[in-house]
């Protein structure tokens, strides 16, 4: 029997174990949902082994586990590890959702419910192409190990000293991330770009105390005038980011690279529209989609200090705050991004106040892999033949923190092999995932084991 007849043979079985899983509600950012989080790890344990799976354990890591499992006897075959994660958002509002976020419901060609795409959906279907290959063909391709967290959405906070930890057991060739997307239902595409974060919040006081501005204004430097002159200077009318140093490890785009991004449909009076705005800005020199994907930038993200009531109090505020972020690319570091925004800053505070930048813990570093890498080349060989099409080379304007920790720490890259799409309302209320994707990913799956073990 070949692994596709396997695969048709038990879509019905495939379907109820997905609705089965998809019914534990393993929100990882509310603690009362701890051990649901661990139950689903274990209902992946119990699925791994099921499958032929071996050495599966559930692994801890000082925050929700970590489920890992291998398959390894493929001697002198490439070495992939597949990753995934069983944890989900929380479901508010939950007003409105059609139906109960945790009790699926199958209708219209959809699974309706948390984690549905996001990635309870996704994260399966490389467990069932393992199992339709060991059962078709009685071994692997190639050798395989399994990385499925719990962690992910509130960004994998514990990960990095574990894999630091466990360099040797995850050591691999290369990562295949179940966790992403496709172009649309006949359009396929291959992520190759992540952008980073750094964030900081500035703190500018002045006097000991609020201040009356008709005694006192005038005479003291008002710490709202000196962040918003301070805020001024870090870019210019037109969009430039001017703070020193900021461009100095930015890996400019090739020219290859932009006629790849010039290939993803991008309609900007289209854009405009949808975001109910009557023009676009950004850097100069480059696209609105390069700028969204593939160029850094600097926000302000919120700022306060001072009297905000109704009506009228003539008061000097002795502080004043703004929070920034920056998101960051290829070869930018969060640490020395904040470290040149906090120059600039006492560079450009004005005499009278005393101005204090603060990172936050958040930062993450940006993720960019070559995009004739073998993984993407295989995955682009499954592409073309499942779609018919060349998949679009596309990038990320948000970051996904087990990218660039694999490639720290590991030092492989990650291909994103994953079959959600934009408008299955991933961390938004009526979740849902397409069965055709499901039937589709399954197939996907056993194809690209092949493929990387004939390429790498």
């Amino acid at each position: 029997m070949s692994w596709s007849s396997y695969l048709a043979e038990r879509e019905e079985e495939h379907l109820n174990e997905l609705l089965d899983f998809l019914r534990i509600p393993s929100i990882s950012s509310l603690p009362e949902h701890a051990d649901d989080v661990r139950q689903a790890g274990q209902w992946v344990m119990a699925r791994m082994t099921k499958a032929g799976i071996e050495h599966i354990e559930m692994m801890e890591t000082r925050g929700h586990p970590v489920v890992y499992g291998d398959w390894l006897h493929a001697p002198g075959k490439p070495t992939v590890m597949i990753y995934g994660h069983f944890d989900t958002q929380p479901v508010d509002p939950l007003e409105l959702w059609d139906s109960p976020p945790f009790e699926p419901v199958v209708k219209d060609g959809r699974i309706y419910a948390r984690g549905a795409t996001d990635d309870k959906g996704n994260m399966l279907v490389p467990i069932l192409a393992v199992e339709a290959l060991l059962q078709s063909e009685g071994e692997l391709p190639l050798n395989l190990k399994f990385f499925f967290e719990g962690q992910e959405e509130i960004g994998s906070p514990t990960l990095p000293g574990f894999i630091a930890a466990h360099r040797e057991k995850f050591a691999c060739d290369m990562v295949v991330s179940s966790d992403g997307g496709q172009f649309g239902e006949d359009q396929p595409e291959l992520l190759v770009g992540l952008r980073g974060l750094a964030a900081v919040q500035i703190d500018v006081k002045g006097a000991t105390t609020d201040l009356h501005s008709g005694i006192y204004g005038g005479a003291v430097t008002n710490p709202l005038h000196a962040l918003v002159q301070i805020l001024a200077t870090m870019r210019s009318a037109d969009g430039k980011i001017m703070v020193e140093g900021f461009f100095d490890d930015v890996r400019d785009l090739t020219a290859e690279e932009r006629a790849q991004l010039a290939r993803v449909p991008a309609d900007d009076v289209a854009l405009e529209k949808e975001l109910g705005v009557n023009g676009l800005m950004g850097e100069p020199g480059y696209t609105s989609l390069e700028r969204r994907w593939a160029r850094p930038t600097l926000e302000i993200n919120g700022m306060w200090g001072g009297f905000q009531g109704k009506g009228v109090k003539t008061v000097l505020p002795n502080e004043a705050h703004a929070k920034i972020t920056c998101r960051l690319v290829a070869d930018q570091d969060p640490k020395r991004i904040a470290q040149a925004l906090a120059l600039h800053v006492a560079k450009h505070t004005p005499p009278g106040v005393t101005a204090t930048v603060t990172p936050e813990a958040s930062g993450a570093k940006p993720y960019l892999m070559p995009a004739d890498h073998p993984g993407n080349e295989a995955a682009k060989a499954v592409h073309e033949e499942l779609y018919g099409k060349v998949p679009y080379y596309v990038r990320s304007g948000g970051s996904i923190p087990f990218c660039s920790l694999f490639k720290e720490y590991l030092d492989v890259y990650t291909v994103n092999f994953a079959f959600g799409m934009n408008d299955e309302q991933m961390h938004a209320p009526n979740e849902f995932w397409r069965l055709s994707s499901f039937a589709r990913a399954k197939s996907a799956y056993c194809m690209l084991l092949h493929e990387l073990a004939k390429g790498l």
